[in-house]
């Protein structure tokens, strides 16, 4: 379980939390999704990856993810 923010300081606690960059989770939650990765559409939601995640997902994932911040660069 995990959670990923976009924040120009480390999160570890709620105060820090409500202060990272809603809007930019947005855009990287739908340049994952355009790339078939659903992840939870509020940045205050827990990821989960289990043992049903094969290898082939995760470099999927890992490939997405890339991808995403890439074109969130542009």
């Amino acid at each position: 379980m995990m959670c990923m923010f976009f924040a120009e300081k480390i999160v570890d606690d709620f105060k820090s939390a409500v202060k990272s960059d809603t809007a930019l989770y947005g855009k990287y939650f739908h340049e994952m999704l355009n790339r078939g990765i659903y992840l939870a559409p509020e940045q205050f939601e827990a990821l989960f990856v289990s043992t049903v995640h094969s290898k082939e997902d995760l470099d999927k994932t890992i490939t997405a993810h890339r991808e995403s911040l890439a074109a969130m660069l542009k």
